[in-house]
């Protein structure tokens, strides 16, 4: 058999797989599934201690990385984060009676009010001025299913090392791929 029989042979048993290979990349990068992200939330049990001012600068924190979250997980196209606010009353309501992140599955309702596929609730919760960590919990709006949990430690109560969390946050989640559950 000449060289050229033998690379025309491997070519026609190379080309079908290359093509399945491109198939399947092609599903797996289809559109971000949609997430109905909610307002990072805190526990902090030492807030009443605290002075007015540095409740205003940590309130403020939670918003900027709430819309940091939302611009790195946009931005990276592993999700399309909705408009919260065709829920918001739905939203405020359930948050007068007790955080999201502990209320036994009402998340679940306000997923379905925005048509998502996935809900994440997110918190910070404030060990001190030096200890915090980032949290976020994404779930299966259709089944309830956790789909999976990560968090970051970071050191530091500026804004600079709150973003950076996120950040980082967001890169762990990207690595291990968790956004296509």
């Amino acid at each position: 058999m000449s060289g050229a029989e033998v690379r025309r042979r491997l070519g026609r048993l190379i080309a079908p797989l290359a093509i399945a290979g491109l198939a399947c990349v092609h599903a797996t990068a289809g559109e971000p599934k949609s997430l109905a992200l909610m307002d990072f939330e805190l526990i902090d049990e030492m807030r009443s201690f605290s002075t007015e001012q540095a409740r205003r600068e940590v309130d403020r924190r939670l918003v900027l990385i709430t819309t940091e979250l939302v611009k790195e997980l946009e931005g990276r196209g592993m999700y399309r984060v909705l408009d919260r606010a065709p829920a918001a009353q739905l939203i405020e309501r359930l948050k007068a009676s007790h955080e999201l992140r502990a209320c036994n599955g009402c998340e679940i309702d306000i997923g379905k009010a925005l048509g998502a596929e996935r809900i994440a609730l997110c918190w910070v919760q404030k060990v001190s001025d030096l200890i915090l960590n980032i949290n976020v919990e994404v779930r299966s709006v259709a089944t309830g299913e956790t789909l999976y949990v990560k968090s970051v430690d970071i050191r530091g109560n500026t804004d600079e090392t709150w973003l950076r969390g996120v950040r980082r946050l967001v890169e762990n989640i990207q690595e291990r791929n968790h956004h296509l559950r």
